[in-house]
């Protein structure tokens, strides 16, 4: 099939949040405070962890790691549809649709990556408590990140360059709030095979595989509390693992609901309040979790607070 190629289009319109006129102030300062709140909630914690030294663990390292992704995962959409909201004018240019995919995915990608680091070390700390030190370590830990923000740059930009491949049909209209890839990949007149196909395999990598050893690394943490039939076991379980769970069901589930179980009838309304759920809602609601569920974040809090008080 034949068409444009891609520098006949040299912008996008973003057109997948309708929101009525007479409601776009409303919205747009409802964004802009989910915007603030997480950018604020995920220094807070980031800027914590550095602080005090009760927090310079693995857990924590893995953890302000999170904050960083999620902080900027937000940034890569928000600023864009505030912006866009603003000036009524939903373009986007073809350079900034594309360098926005690549950070999406980037982002993304290590968020879940992050989540499956962050398993692996309350199975070792759950179940190998005597030895969670010594396998635990800081090279341990580097030798588990580095990877990871290296595959992530890996597949971001090996799907944003096959973007740049595709020829483009004269519509530039994307019905999402940001560029997706799926819905770029509906804007192509050549073939997508190799695209789709990419897509395909790289999500079961990065994004069924890690979820899969996330649910192992619980359920051995699970049979091996229950093995030693302790009450104080089970609360333990959940004072432990209760944040990291909560966190985990509230990106995969939205993520799961917007790929893998997509609205009937092409509902491009439920897609988007689906992708504002894990794009803005989780990394705005990470700290809050973290920081409500969490005894050591709380005790870190004040410490900080109480030392600065006493230095004023």
């Amino acid at each position: 099939m034949t068409g444009n190629n891609q520098t006949a289009v040299s912008q996008f319109l973003l057109l997948g949040l309708p929101i009525p006129p007479e409601h776009q102030h409303l919205f747009y300062a409802l964004f802009l405070a989910m915007y603030l709140t997480t950018i604020l909630g995920n220094l807070i914690i980031i800027i914590l962890i550095l602080l005090d030294s009760n927090l310079h663990t693995p857990m924590y390292l893995f953890l302000s790691n999170l904050s960083f992704s999620d902080l900027c995962f937000s940034s890569v959409t928000m600023p864009k549809l505030l912006q866009n909201m603003q000036s009524q004018d939903p373009s986007i240019p073809y350079a900034g649709c594309l360098t926005q995919m690549y950070f999406l995915l980037f982002f993304g990608d290590m968020e879940s990556f992050l989540l499956t680091a962050m398993a692996y070390d309350r199975y070792v700390a759950i179940c190998f408590p005597l030895h969670y030190t010594s396998i635990m370590s800081p090279k341990l830990c580097a030798c588990l990140l580095i990877p990871l923000w290296m595959l992530a740059t890996f597949n971001a930009m090996m799907h944003t360059l096959l973007m740049t491949r595709l020829s483009l049909c004269e519509n530039n209209v994307i019905l999402h709030f940001f560029c997706d890839i799926l819905a770029f990949l509906k804007l192509a007149c050549s073939d997508t095979y190799i695209n789709e196909l990419m897509i395909l395999i790289m999500s079961s990598l990065i994004g069924i595989i890690p979820f899969l050893l996330i649910v192992m690394s619980y359920a051995k943490i699970v049979l091996s509390i229950l093995k030693v039939h302790s009450t104080q076991g089970i609360h333990k379980l959940f004072s432990t693992c209760g944040s990291h769970l909560s966190v985990v069901s509230l990106f995969y589930g939205t993520v799961i609901g917007v790929y893998l179980y997509p609205p009937a009838n092409n509902s491009t309304v439920k897609e988007t309040v689906m992708a504002m759920m894990y794009t803005v809602v989780t990394p705005m609601m990470n700290p809050f979790i973290y920081s409500l569920r969490n005894r050591d974040i709380k005790e870190a809090l004040i410490r900080v607070f109480y030392n600065k008080k006493i230095s004023l």
